[in-house]
């Protein structure tokens, strides 16, 4: 049997992770759930969510992918086969695969928007339109069906020039240079927008209490579509990323990593965002890609250095975008190798023909795709991988694997927790999203 690739050190996986889980979730909706509900009042809920789902579902799915040595079929396979039955398995673990195939192909069509504008940021034209209405018409005509064909097809083959070379030597070594850069343009940009006048308008916004924002429900659901979203649990990404750790790896000390660095991110990008607005006195009250590349070129284009910060923000969201895209690409890449035998290359070959076609295919529903599949097929995958690995492979096969490379065990709460708390949490997710049209 061919060795599987692993990465070359703990923390060339914590970074890849926390790439994974860094992404368009942090950038352009956590400043706006921050300001729509209540400040501080909603950030209370969310760190008791990133916790919960921390603790819970990213170890878990970690460790699922480590103890089996595969991504998601053959996972879920291996899980059923304890009880008799590998097939039923088998065919379960194809939802999250071909959920994170879909969502990387609806990510494709976002990333080549983003690139777009990073090189617009460089010749100007990011920041051409004269006024809100022409940057909402700029925006309309780039989002519209096959608008904007070239920028995606050059991300994807980016993409997956990256993954070709492997994952200690494509995904780790990118996600190494990304991650710290991502990290310290935005903390230049924090500084430069905390010396703005009415910057501090916007601190105190987001650090002041709401009562009764606290109290309404709303805060609460979309504090844990929030963390559940971000922390990229969906039985996929994560579990495969799991699966090429050596035995040697503390699992939960890693999850614990990811879960800070993402929270980090999503915070930076609150008080670089929520704070510039707060200079001009506008109200954030929408997110999504109009807050993106509507409102904020918009607010960026008035400010002092405008032509050097836009170059800063879409870089770093660049940088952001293209390890998450790495990321939800991999599972189908690492499923193909599997199933079919291909060595990486031609693996990633296929994915590649089947990303640039249907991603072209899509441009103009890439909104109402990627609400389908956060709503239904996201916290699907993070269900059945949780029902899998803490249901169906049971506590002593748990926590053996849980406690590999460690020099304690993890607490006697873990599986309970898992079993008992974080999987209702993923059909909760579900149900919730179904009945609000998305909390993610």
């Amino acid at each position: 049997m061919k060795k599987r690739e692993s990465f070359n050190n703990q923390w060339g996986f914590i970074l890849a992770c926390i790439g994974s889980a860094v992404g368009m979730g942090n950038i352009w909706m956590f400043p706006t759930r921050v300001s729509l509900y209540g400040g501080g009042a909603f950030l209370i809920p969310y760190f008791i969510f990133v916790a919960l789902i921390g603790f819970t579902g990213v170890i878990g799915e970690m460790t699922f992918g480590r103890a089996t040595r595969s991504g998601p079929i053959d996972a879920f396979g291996i899980a059923c086969e304890r009880k008799g039955k590998r097939k039923p398995g088998e065919a379960l673990g194809l939802i999250p695969v071909v959920g994170s195939l879909a969502m990387a192909i609806g990510y494709t069509v976002v990333m080549g928007w983003i690139l777009k504008y990073t090189v617009g940021a460089f010749n100007g034209a990011t920041l051409a339109p004269a006024d809100v209405d022409e940057f909402s018409a700029a925006f309309g005509s780039m989002a519209s069906a096959f608008g904007n064909t070239g920028w995606q097809v050059v991300i994807l083959l980016a993409a997956m020039g990256i993954l070709m070379f492997g994952v200690g030597d494509g995904i780790e070594k990118v996600n190494k240079v990304l991650m710290p850069v991502f990290f310290l343009l935005f903390v230049g940009l924090g500084i430069y927008v905390a010396f703005q006048p009415g910057a501090v308008d916007g601190y105190h916004y987001i650090f002041r209490v709401d009562g009764k924002a606290l109290g309404d429900p709303k805060t609460w659901i979309f504090a844990l579509g929030q963390a559940f979203f971000s922390l990229s649990v969906a039985g996929n990404g994560t579990l495969i990323y799991g699966s090429y750790l050596p035995d040697e790896e503390n699992i939960p000390a890693a999850a614990g990593r990811v879960a800070f660095f993402d929270t980090l991110a999503a915070m930076l990008a609150a008080l670089v965002i929520i704070p510039a607005m707060a200079t001009t006195g506008a109200q954030l009250d929408q997110g999504g890609p109009g807050l993106l590349f509507i409102f904020l070129p918009n607010l960026i284009k008035n400010m002092p250095g405008g032509k050097i910060i836009v170059i800063i923000f879409f870089v770093a969201v660049l940088f952001a975008g293209l390890t998450s895209l790495i990321n939800l690409y991999e599972a189908p890449i690492a499923t193909v190798q599997e199933k079919f035998h291909l060595e990486r290359k031609p693996a990633c070959a296929v994915i590649a023909v089947i990303g640039v076609i249907v991603s072209i295919l899509i441009q103009g529903i890439v909104s109402g795709w990627m609400d389908v599949l956060s709503i239904y097929i996201c916290p699907l995958g993070a269900g059945l991988a949780g029902i899998m690995l803490f249901w169906v492979c049971g506590k002593e096969y748990v926590e053996k694997q849980v406690n590999k490379g460690r020099s304690s065990h993890l607490t006697s709460w873990f599986y309970p927790i898992c079993k008992y708390v974080y999987v209702p949490v993923c059909i909760l997710v579900l149900v919730l999203g179904i009945a609000l049209g998305g909390i993610g």
